[in-house]
């Protein structure tokens, strides 16, 4: 399953807001230096889904692509 996440990095809190089906809102405390806070979101995402989850596109965007695996 893909979905569509806009991210909020550097932010004072770490959440996640469901949009709609295919579109999440997360917020990060991480910085969006030298990957850290596409790896934040991965390992926030894989606790929230419990499932692997991976970019696909986005990686240097706010507006990234998900794929969220079958475990």
């Amino acid at each position: 399953m893909k979905i569509k996440i806009k991210v909020h990095a550097n932010s004072s809190r770490d959440k996640i807001e469901k949009v709609s089906e295919e579109v999440f809102e997360v917020w990060l405390k991480k910085k969006p230096v030298e990957g850290k806070a596409n790896l934040e979101l991965l390992k926030t995402l894989k606790k929230y889904f419990g499932k692997k989850v991976e970019i696909v596109s986005g990686f240097k965007s706010q507006k990234k692509i998900v794929e969220v695996g079958e475990n």
